[in-house]
């Protein structure tokens, strides 16, 4: 039978509870078997062995709700192509980074992922809502810590073309996963598919019970496009990858508007930025139970605005938290994302939001809360060891957010090794 260790600090903190003094956790074969106080737990699990760490707090590990981490070496990248990156607009942003992905091969989205995924373990996260660009890197998570989604990522107008990548999607990419990566689709953006093939996401989706996580109104470029397809997108996107012939008449409505007509739309889906839904919008979303994902540090960086954080809080639409990519952030650091978004919406969001947004809601918007998001009994042992825990119960959160000095991380009940001691 597998040991059982107990892992114990000055505090226990765990979304929709109270810091627990002197709590532990104790843990088997990588799963939570039981939580309580030191105390408790080495008297009910005499034969235990204990991992004590005085002065710190245990949090679970957390949820990154949505990244894209085959773009972490995107620094390095724009150096090593020459191209000449200057953007002045988001459609401009994008066409760079399609500039800058032409110039690479298969073994430079390898090395990416996987120093995603280390930044991501050092930084205290343990699972990720993943958009897997190639189909061929899904085969990469299966040795990493995380865990998590993946959204393999579908875009692409002619329909027999899009139909091939499709059926090389489903036949080869969730092959690849192992038991703690659940598997999803993500059509990339309602401006970068046809509708004809949105019709045959949902079909897929439906069929096979996956889940979609979709990038929706991100952008003032994105509204114009969608509503009588005019401005930068048609004018400078589509012609530089060739898809003049794919524009649509004027559509004359929003992206959720599209997303919903084509059934896309579901207590299953899972919306990111939403920086420009409206009202309309937003009940939308509320109505067919999607749940969102905002990117705060992503929309500043790229100057698309900021979400609509109280009218979604005020429909009740549940919100989770987001690193998106480094080419578009400049860490993975969900305690940085949380730390932005306080500094953002300083009146929407408190302490307990963003550490809910970062835990238990990310993980729920993912579908995987059965798995991680907090510290319970039947949960994977993911937790984070942070230092400097102070001594009062109502600012433990606060100088954990404030303070971020991690000790350890431990994922499957597993140490991972590259946190510097």
């Amino acid at each position: 039978m597998p040991e059982a260790t107990i892992y114990s600090a000055s505090w226990l903190v765990s979304p929709h509870a109270a810091p627990l003094a002197g709590g532990a956790i104790l843990v088997c074969d990588g799963v939570i078997i039981a939580t309580g106080t030191l105390k408790d737990l080495s008297r009910d699990h005499a034969a235990a062995s204990l991992v004590d760490y005085p002065g710190c707090t245990i949090l679970p590990g957390f949820v990154n709700a949505h990244t894209h981490l085959e773009l972490s070496h995107f620094s390095a990248w724009r150096l090593r192509t020459h191209v000449d990156y200057n953007p002045r607009s988001f459609v401009d942003w994008i066409i760079q980074l399609i500039k800058i992905k032409r110039g690479l091969k298969a073994e430079d989205y390898e090395a990416s992922v996987r120093e995603g995924m280390r930044m991501c373990l050092e930084a205290g996260t343990t699972a990720i809502g993943e958009i897997v660009g190639n189909p061929s890197l899904a085969s990469l998570y299966r040795t990493s810590l995380l865990s998590g989604r993946l959204f393999v990522e579908l875009l692409g107008h002619d329909p027999s073309s899009f139909r091939a990548l499709l059926d090389q999607v489903l036949e080869t990419s969730f092959v690849a996963l192992q038991e703690h990566f659940a598997a999803g689709l993500s059509p990339h953006a309602p401006y970068t598919i046809g509708d004809e093939n949105l019709l045959r996401i949902q079909e897929t989706a439906f069929s096979r019970n996956l889940p979609l996580s979709i990038h929706v109104s991100e952008s003032p470029a994105e509204t114009d496009f969608i509503f009588d397809s005019s401005g930068p997108l048609a004018e400078l996107l589509y012609p530089f990858v060739n898809w003049e012939r794919y524009l649509m008449p004027p559509r004359r409505c929003s992206s959720t508007q599209l997303l919903d007509r084509a059934g896309l739309l579901t207590a299953s889906t899972l919306a990111v930025h939403c920086v420009h839904v409206t009202l309309a919008d937003a009940g939308i979303l509320k109505e067919r139970g999607v749940s969102v994902a905002l990117c705060p540090r992503s929309n500043d960086c790229l100057d698309v605005g900021r979400a609509p954080v109280a009218m979604l809080k005020k429909l009740r639409i549940p919100l989770s938290l987001g690193t998106d990519s480094l080419a578009s952030n400049d860490s993975l650091s969900m305690w940085d994302e949380m730390r932005f978004a306080l500094d953002t919406f300083p009146q929407e969001l408190s302490l307990q939001d963003v550490f809910q947004m970062a835990t238990t809601a990310a993980a729920a918007a993912l579908g995987i809360s059965s798995k991680c998001g907090s510290l319970e009994p039947g949960k994977r042992a993911d937790f984070q060891v942070v230092g400097d825990a102070g001594a009062v119960a109502e600012k433990v959160l606060e100088r954990a957010i404030s303070k971020c000095e991690i000790q350890e991380v431990y994922a499957a009940g597993q140490r991972y090794t590259g946190i510097a001691s």
